[in-house]
């Protein structure tokens, strides 16, 4: 019921009047200069990072995978994107790109401190982005940080940053078959139960042919191919491109760079962009 709940307030403020309605209505773009929130600390549970970690392919360790720890942000970001303060609905809103920063491995049975904050909107050719800045703390020491680059589509400008470009990946032969409920697998892990994710009916009621996976999930699949080449300090910048259709088939892309790899995702068919990043040695 709480999920219900929480897709009607994302849903909401993007219905034709109803979003305009006192308690729905979002606030001005203009004017809005950020929002945090913070979550009580958190214990990491070997049965939740298990799960997570089966769903996105890492083998069950005493450490959680490298991008877990948006598992506990997640919240934090829906929270604010909900906020009648924050000036665009959550429903619609893209996720373009992600850096994940991991200064140790985090053990289970670690309690985290969780922080997620946004500033004021950003200029993009197609519209506005909005970056959310995720801090995780074990007692005063910083151990993993994030940014989460969101688009609203809109009135762009021209001459704004179109986001982050990356070195070329050579394809590895590696092809996923991913099946038609891989969102909603990664869904319940993650919390994430956006309409687009989860089956054809509710993804084409906003315009997508079918489900899509999940961006943060592409990205951990692709961690979780390169992680035993990755040091314990790292940083890994990813870009979202074309939607993954379910069910549907991605290559993995890897090539080594100064410093670290650089990988993607492909449709192997027609050799469309999925995903492009790299990873960088701390």
């Amino acid at each position: 019921m709480a999920e219900i709940g929480l897709l009607l307030k994302a849903a909401l403020p993007s219905l034709p009047v109803v979003g305009q309605l006192p308690g729905v209505r979002k606030a001005p773009l203009e004017g809005f200069t950020g929002l945090t929130r913070e979550r009580p600390p958190v214990t990491v549970e070997r049965d939740h990072v298990d799960a997570y970690a089966a769903v996105c392919g890492f083998p069950a360790k005493d450490t959680v995978p490298l991008p877990y720890p948006h598992m506990l942000a997640f919240p934090l970001h829906m929270a604010i994107m909900t906020d009648a303060a924050f000036p665009a609905p959550a429903i619609g809103t893209v996720h373009l790109e992600n850096s994940i920063t991991g200064h140790r491995p985090i053990g289970i049975g670690e309690e985290l401190a969780v922080s997620a904050s946004v500033g004021a909107p950003l200029p993009h050719p197609k519209g506005t982005v909005f970056e959310f800045v995720t801090t995780v703390r074990a007692a005063d020491e910083v151990v993993w940080e994030s940014t989460s680059t969101y688009l609203r589509r809109g009135r762009g400008d021209a001459s704004a940053s179109a986001g982050s470009s990356f070195p070329d990946a050579r394809p590895t032969g590696t092809v996923w078959r991913l099946p038609a409920d891989l969102g909603r697998q990664y869904a319940a892990v993650s919390g994430d139960h956006n309409p687009i994710h989860l089956y054809p009916l509710t993804a084409k009621a906003l315009g997508f042919p079918r489900q899509i996976a999940h961006g943060m999930w592409s990205k951990a699949r692709c961690i979780a191919a390169l992680e035993n080449r990755l040091p314990d300090a790292v940083r890994v910048d990813v870009a979202f491109k074309k939607p993954i259709l379910l069910p549907g088939k991605v290559e993995l892309g890897s090539s080594p760079v100064e410093g670290g790899y650089a990988f993607a995702l492909t449709n192997p068919s027609s050799g469309a962009p999925h995903l492009a990043g790299r990873t960088t040695a701390l």
